[in-house]
Order: C-alpha cells, then structure tokens, then sequence
C-alpha cells in the first residue's frame, strides 16, 4: 500500500530537497532561475513558503532537470534522488566477456561476493573445476601461445574461488556433461585420458568440498536457462557470448535467483547424486 503523506509535510519535503540539491550542484536561486525560466523571486517563494502548496509540473520538472535529480524525489514520491537514466544507468552495465578464463571483471565480481552464496549456470562445464588438461585442450585454439600463460595466471584466481567462503550451486544442463563424457559435439575429439582425469577431478572435488559445493544436473529439454552467475545479493551477470549484461538492482536478481532455484528444484539429479552419475560415466569411458 503506498505511504501517503500529508500535503503540508509535502510540500515541506520539497522545499527541504529543493534546497539540499542546489547546495549540492553549488547553484543559487538567481542561477537557478536563470536555467529555467523563470524570476528569481519565485525560486525564493520555493523555497520559503510555508503552505502546502507545491509548484506545478513544469516547474517541478524544469527544477529536477536543472538539478540532476528526479521529479519523483523532490515530490518525496522516491528516496532515490537519482533521474531514471542514471537508476537505470547504475543497475545495468555492459561489459565485455573476452575468450578467456577469468578475467579481471569475472574475478572482482568474486572478490565482491566472497561470503555469499553465487549460483553457477556454466556456458559449458565450469572453468573453476577443469583440469590444466582440459583448460589447455579448450582454450589453446582461441589463446595460441599465450593460452599457457592465460592458463597460469588464471589458476590462481580459480584456486582464490573455490577457496573463498562462499557456498557455490552450480546447475548444469545434463546433455552438457554426457557430451562431454562421450566427447561429442563441442567436445569432439577431446582425448579418453583427458576425459577420465577431468572426472576424476570432478569425483575429487565433489567429495572434498561438499557441501559448500554442489553440483545439480538439469533437463534442458524441460528447462532453459542461459549462462548466469548471481552473486548473493549483489549482483546478476548474464553471459551473451563477446558481452557480459550486469544487473544490481534487487527485483531482477530475485527474479534470476529464482529461476536459478526452479533448475535446483526440478533438477535430474541432485548434488548427492552426482557422483553417482559421474561413475557411471566413467565406466562407459572405460
């Protein structure tokens, strides 16, 4: 239910924030005046007037302008003093997402978020849980000679994730995984040893670090989901190829988050079963 305030409070709370962000911007009645129009006596009459009578909409709106903020506030209609460009400007980002392991955005995003949950749906399998192998294997065609050095700098800062007390569900779409165990598709041509150590790894990392770690295996023909990571409260990073798209403003993180919690909920298998999958995989390798 909206607050609802009386007029004379209002009108109250306008003159009080008309003359907050005047201080602010270091402007004066008579520069104010000047930038929208009208005498520098009814500036004044803002902002000493003790009715309850406000300004009209052009004025209103001529003011936030001139100001930098929005209408929506200095009418005490938002606590948010910002235009809505600039709340839209602050709660969506675009970032470039280059061919590579962790970057430097991907990384401080982690730092940001050490001690909350982050949720994992992985473009493939997840970068943090390969072997060297497996890294060298997908990343040397698009890395060429750096993909070694790329490949060390980046363990480091994979180490730093799955070391930092934050609780990681990653939710993988099942074809994902049996591709990769069966090296077909995207993983066409990707060796049997390497195969086998990668799940192996997987086995060992599931076992050490369960259950700050989990693992969920979904049905993507039930359920689709692009690549995302949500980071706690903080932060939803969609990824769309050459671009990560940022959002922080809390009501589409909740939305993603509970999307991300439909995957878990409806998965095929779930993070104690894992490993169960995982063995069978294996035999088949075998």
């Amino acid at each position: 239910m909206p607050n609802i305030i009386d007029k004379r409070l209002r009108a109250e709370h306008f003159r009080a924030r008309l003359a907050s962000a005047m201080q602010t911007r270091h402007i004066t009645q008579s520069g104010l005046a000047r930038q929208i129009g009208v005498d520098r006596s009814t500036i004044s009459q803002l902002l000493k007037g003790d009715g309850a009578r406000l300004p009209n909409a052009h004025v209103v709106g001529a003011c936030a302008a001139a100001l930098g903020v929005s209408a929506d506030w200095l009418l005490s209609l938002s606590d948010r003093p910002e235009s809505a460009a600039d709340l839209l400007a602050g709660s969506l980002s675009l970032t470039e997402a280059p061919r590579a392991l962790v970057d430097e955005r991907i990384f401080a995003w982690h730092r940001e978020a050490a001690g909350y949950k982050i949720r994992h749906v992985p473009a493939a399998l997840p970068d943090m849980l390969k072997t060297r192998a497996m890294l060298e294997w997908e990343y040397a065609p698009h890395l060429g000679r750096t993909a070694d050095q790329a490949i060390g700098a980046s363990e480091d800062r994979l180490r730093w994730i799955r070391n930092a007390r934050s609780d990681y569900e990653i939710a993988i779409p099942a074809y994902e995984l049996y591709s990769f165990a069966r090296a077909t598709g995207y993983y066409d041509g990707l060796p049997a040893p390497i195969r086998l150590a990668q799940i192996d790894h997987f086995l060992e990392l599931a076992d050490q670090l369960y259950p700050r770690l989990r693992l969920y295996l979904f049905n993507a023909q039930r359920l689709y989901s692009a690549p995302l990571t949500i980071f706690g409260p903080l932060l939803c990073a969609l990824y769309a190829g050459g671009h990560f798209i940022a959002f922080r403003d809390r009501e589409r993180i909740e939305i993603f988050t509970r999307h991300f919690d439909t995957l878990v909920r409806e998965a095929d298998r779930t993070a104690r079963e894992f490993p169960d999958v995982l063995n069978r995989l294996r035999a088949e390798i075998t």
